[in-house]
C-alpha cells in the first residue's frame, strides 16, 4: 500500500520517519514496532532512491540497551515474523511480557545498521539512521506519571541525569537534522537524545 501511494504521487518520497509504535505488553509491539516499521520502509526504497536527497529516520529507543528476548530478536532479524509471533506468545505466557518492547526496539537498531550499508541503501545515497529517544513526555507515558512507584521504577531503568524528562520537540529536533540536507555522511547510526540514560547505563566500556 505505501509503495501504491507513492507511485500514485509521482514515485518520488524524499524522507521517511517511522514513529508509530505500541509499548503494549503483548504480540502487538512486535509486530507493529518491527515488522511495520522495516516493511514500511523497505517497501518505499525505490520510491526513496528516486529522491535527489533521501533520508529514513526511525524512532527508536533507548530501552533497546535493556533486557531482550534473544529469541525474538533473532526471529526479526531473520524476517520470520511467525516465528518472532511464537516466541513473543511464550514470552507473554512465561510472565516476560515486557521484554517485548525492548526487544522489538533492539532489533530495529540492528536492522537499521544493517540496511544502511547493505546494496541498495548507501550505494544509493539513501542514510538510514535511529533517534532512540529517552523518557518522552507524551500520552502514552502519561500513566507512568499519575503512579508514584511506576516513576520511581521508571527513573531507576531509565536514569536522566542532563535536563530530565523529553518533550516531544526535544526529539524532533535531532529528526529534523538526520534527515536534513546538512546530514551528508551520517548513515547506520543510534543516537541516543535520552539526557544521558545509554551512557549511564552502558558506561564508557561499550565503546
Amino acid at each position: 500500500a505505501a509503495a501504491a501511494a507513492a507511485e500514485a504521487a509521482g514515485g518520488v518520497v524524499d524522507a521517511v520517519v517511522t514513529c508509530a509504535g505500541t509499548s503494549v505488553p503483548g504480540t502487538a509491539t512486535v509486530t507493529v514496532n518491527y515488522f511495520g516499521t522495516t516493511e514500511f520502509v523497505s517497501a518505499l526504497r525505490p520510491a526513496l532512491a528516486a529522491a535527489r536527497q533521501p533520508r529514513v529516520v526511525v524512532i527508536g529507543s533507548v530501552s533497546g540497551t535493556q533486557p531482550t528476548d534473544p529469541d525474538v530478536v533473532a526471529a526479526c532479524l531473520a524476517a520470520d515474523e511467525d516465528k518472532a509471533l511464537a516466541h513473543a506468545e511464550r514470552a507473554v505466557a512465561d510472565g516476560r511480557a515486557r521484554r517485548l518492547y525492548p526487544s522489538s526496539k533492539a532489533a530495529l537498531a540492528q536492522w537499521a545498521r544493517r540496511t544502511a550499508v547493505a546494496e541498495g541503501w548507501a550505494d544509493a545515497g539513501i542514510p538510514v539512521n535511529v533517534v532512540a529517544p529517552g523518557i518522552v513526555l507524551t500520552p502514552m507515558s502519561a500513566g507512568i506519571f499519575d503512579d508514584p512507584a511506576m516513576k520511581k521504577a521508571m527513573d531507576a531503568a531509565v536514569p536522566m541525569p542532563l535536563n530530565g524528562y523529553l518533550r516531544p520537540e526535544d526529539v524532533a529536533r535531532a529528526v529534523l537534522f538526520l534527515a536534513g540536507d546538512d546530514n551528508t555522511h551520517i548513515t547506520g547510526q543510534v543516537l541516543h537524545v535520552d539526557g544521558g540514560a545509554e551512557a549511564t547505563l552502558r558506561g564508557p566500556a561499550h565503546f
